[in-house]
């Protein structure tokens, strides 16, 4: 079950209270007594403490101060973590609800604990048979703060509810989740939200011609498919619509180049991109928000099986191109591209893709970003950095020089899917942008789309990073 917020007007005499404060004489003596307060500020001046908690028996007062050596976004990203520290100890005292009130501290500040304790509070417990592995205590947060509305805080729900369906897609096993589950799961979301969804059979894929698809499939038992969300509002302030695009490589062995060591292990997780997008746009239909938004997600696994596609296939993509096969593990720009090329009949003001796609882009930045390029699509790009920065979900924008390009030429057919191992998370986009002709935003999420152990409020296993990034940017857009 997820945590759920909601806005409040009193606190009740006997609730578990979280005071966020910027400095000890903004404390409340109707909550705090003077000694209490007393004692904060000596500790907070002496020795520098910045967290209290009082046990009052019948509940807890917890204390806590917004670190002023931060500013701006660091200053709103410490409030989050904290509210996963909180939410933390909430859980050990089995406290299954708490209020939430400021001293001090502004509105955004407050709404970024209380999301650090939704975010933190996630747990993956479908496959956990021990009575000790059980949801969280914690279930209801109350916000009393007149600044705030409860439009706010449905907001914060919906959104962290998407996060929390995309980490959910991501930790399901492939098992659990082939292609053809990826496409049911997206299906049913897309209902619940009031999305139109299409859902391309194998089929219809071979009368696409989307031959990189078709290729990466090969190895597979389980059929392709291809998913078309769409969310067309009457007010949509856009005329052209924007299209999100999502790797859907369900599980990825890297077909007959295949992985070695433990780089399989986590090979569920190259679905984080479809999960990103679909999520996405469940978020946009649910707030309601005005803007033509369609998401396109091609699935399969990548195996070495059977029939499989080889290094030296020539494949003819959705568009014409022909790609000379240099690495099998090199499937996931495959299925994208002629997802990007499909996106052309739509005649996009703008299209933005998230995958898993590349080593290099995690060893790049590690875990603090993600990867991104544009073609012909600066003020876009410079508006998703403001919204990275806002939700702390930071965009790191790499050249995307011509120079790169020339780097895919292949002797044999009209460019090959590798480049040499440098840049290799541009080469992949220059791969990419060979595919479109339209303002284009190309995201590698390979550093931040899993976490093999957990990061703060962004837990353990798929993160959801991506997801409030690229609902804040598309909020941004609808103005």
């Amino acid at each position: 079950m997820r945590i759920k917020v909601q806005k409040a007007t009193r606190i009740s005499k006997n609730a578990n209270l979280i005071i966020l404060a910027t400095a000890p004489d903004d404390l409340d003596t109707r909550f705090l007594s003077k000694k209490e307060i007393a004692y904060i500020r000596e500790q907070k001046e002496k020795n520098k403490i910045s967290s209290f908690a009082f046990n009052r028996l019948k509940n807890q007062v917890f204390v806590n101060f917004i670190n002023d050596e931060k500013t701006g976004a660091q200053r709103l990203e410490s409030c989050r973590i904290t509210g996963d520290l909180l939410q933390d100890e909430l859980n050990k005292i089995k406290a299954e609800s708490v209020t939430v009130m400021p001293a001090g501290a502004y509105p955004d500040e407050l709404a970024c604990l209380v999301e650090g304790m939704v975010l933190g509070g996630y747990r993956f417990l479908k496959y956990k048979k021990d009575p000790a592995e059980k949801e969280n205590a914690l279930r209801k947060i109350s916000v009393v703060d007149d600044r705030i509305t409860t439009q706010d805080m449905d907001r914060l729900n919906l959104v962290c509810d998407a996060v929390c369906r995309c980490r959910d897609m991501v930790n399901e096993p492939v098992a659990q989740l082939n292609a053809v589950k990826l496409a049911a799961t997206l299906s049913k979301m897309g209902k619940e939200a009031g999305i139109k969804v299409e859902v391309f059979s194998k089929k219809k894929i071979e009368s696409l011609k989307m031959g990189g698809l078709l290729a990466v499939n090969k190895g597979s038992v389980d059929p392709p498919t291809f998913t078309v969300m769409e969310w067309k509002p009457r007010n949509a302030v856009n005329e052209k619509p924007v299209v999100l695009v999502g790797k859907g490589v369900v599980y990825d062995t890297g077909g007959l180049n295949i992985k070695t060591g433990s780089f399989m292990e986590n090979m569920k997780m190259d679905m984080g991109g479809a999960a990103t997008m679909g999520s996405v746009i469940y978020a946009v239909a649910k707030a309601k928000l005005p803007v033509h938004l369609i998401a396109l997600i091609p699935a399969t696994d990548n195996r070495p099986n059977g029939n499989a596609y080889a290094s030296g296939d020539v494949i003819t993509m959705h568009n014409g191109l022909h790609v000379e096969v240099i690495n099998t593990d090199a499937e996931g720009r495959m299925i994208l591209a002629d997802a990007l090329s499909y996106a052309r009949k739509f005649d996009p003001e703008l299209v933005i893709d998230a995958a898993t796609l590349t080593g290099s882009a995690h060893r790049a930045i590690g875990k603090f970003g993600v990867v991104a390029m544009h073609a012909k699509a600066q003020q876009a790009m410079e508006q998703l950095k403001h919204s990275g920065e806002k939700t702390y979900e930071r965009v790191a924008e790499f050249p995307f020089w011509d120079e790169y390009g020339e780097l895919l030429k292949s002797d044999i057919a009209d460019l090959k899917n590798l480049g040499p191992p440098e840049a290799g998370m541009i080469t992949a986009g220059k791969f990419l942008e060979k595919f479109t002709d339209y303002p284009y935003i190309h995201l590698d999420i390979a550093g931040v789309a899993f976490a093999e152990k957990r990061d703060s409020y962004r837990n353990v296993g798929g993160t959801g990073f991506g997801v409030r990034l690229l609902f804040d940017f598309i909020g941004q857009f609808a103005g």
